[in-house]
């Protein structure tokens, strides 16, 4: 059985979102798609020939979490850094196509990260990634805590969204945790490997199970959670939303409750983007008065929803209402 809420509750946590004001800090990408047809095979090399008919930019990363958070009606900044090229002023023009701040960007001396994907006849047959993945100099760290600092007085939630491009250093990570929590702001974080143990304080932290396994070095048992007081000395936060693929979610809080949230999703046709939704719709009801498993059961309607469109897409409050009420009249 799906564990679920009220529809009034419901109602009055979507209607909310659109008075909050989520920032979201991590690795933005432009992700690129060049779409054609394949008819013969170079002259060059063994390899096919691929006939370029459409190309699109798509937001990816912490760019993706950005525009669903803006799907949910409420107000973000997307503090990432940016090159001074082509691509770093296409993501600024996707940021304002859709209507999302870009004045939180910084600008250093790297390429803006972008993954171009080369699609025939919707198969994917190459992606090259155009990045630089060090951590950020110091004087650049300076940069993205100033242009933190000035966001997160209008900010009512935080998310950190880590892809190991070398944003989330843990100066950044411990600079804005500690500005958030003077604010009281609850705080969201997608984990990599790179830092994973630096986000202590955070509200709710959201790796998958085999992040989390891998981090720890053992395996975490669900059904016999008596190792969690340890996993949750270490990494100092409130609450872990383990995602589990097909299996839905897990919310373990400190005091060593575990909630189950089986997957919501009648048809998976893309899992791609489906963590960002649940991360943007985790922050955006917290910061709108939900409970962590409220905030949860949300979330896991808008992932069920997402996953069912082709690609990082988004997923709006009236989907969500749908799905719920589909589930409710069908469960």
């Amino acid at each position: 059985m799906i564990p679920t809420i009220a529809r009034s509750r419901l109602r009055t946590l979507l209607a909310a979102a659109h008075q909050q004001h989520v920032v979201i800090v991590g690795d933005a990408m432009l992700d690129v798609y060049l779409r054609g047809d394949v008819d013969r095979i170079s002259p060059e090399a063994p390899v096919p020939v691929v006939r370029v008919r459409e190309r699109k930019f798509a937001l990816g990363g912490a760019a993706n979490v950005a525009q669903n958070v803006a799907a949910l009606g409420a107000a973000c900044d997307l503090v990432a850094v940016v090159g001074d090229d082509v691509a770093g002023n296409t993501l600024r023009e996707q940021l304002q196509a859709g209507r999302m701040e870009s004045r939180s960007l910084v600008n250093v001396e790297r390429p803006t990260t972008t993954k171009t994907r080369v699609m025939a006849r919707s198969q994917q047959l190459v992606r090259f990634d155009e990045e630089e993945d060090s951590d950020l100099t110091a004087a650049e760290v300076t940069r993205v805590l100033d242009a933190i600092a000035r966001v997160l007085p209008q900010a009512t939630a935080l998310i950190f969204e880590d892809y190991n491009k070398g944003v989330l250093v843990p100066a950044v990570i411990e600079g804005a945790i500690a500005l958030a929590r003077s604010r009281g702001l609850p705080i969201v974080v997608d984990p990599k490997f790179r830092n994973f143990f630096a986000y202590r304080g955070a509200t709710v932290f959201k790796p998958n199970r085999r992040e989390l396994e891998n981090a720890l070095g053992a395996a975490v048992d669900l059904d016999h959670p008596a190792a969690l007081p340890t996993t949750f000395a270490r990494l100092g936060v409130e609450h872990l939303l383990l995602t589990l693929g097909e299996r839905g979610m897990a919310l373990m809080s400190v005091d060593g409750v575990v909630h189950r949230v089986p997957t919501t999703a009648r048809e998976v046709y893309d899992v791609v983007g489906a963590g960002d939704t649940v991360t943007a719709y985790l922050a955006t009801m917290l910061a709108a008065g939900a409970t962590a498993f409220e905030a949860a059961i949300v979330a896991n309607y808008a992932a069920g929803v997402e996953v069912g469109k082709l690609g990082a897409a988004t997923v709006t409050p009236e989907e969500v209402l749908e799905a719920f009420d589909g589930h409710t009249d069908n469960g």
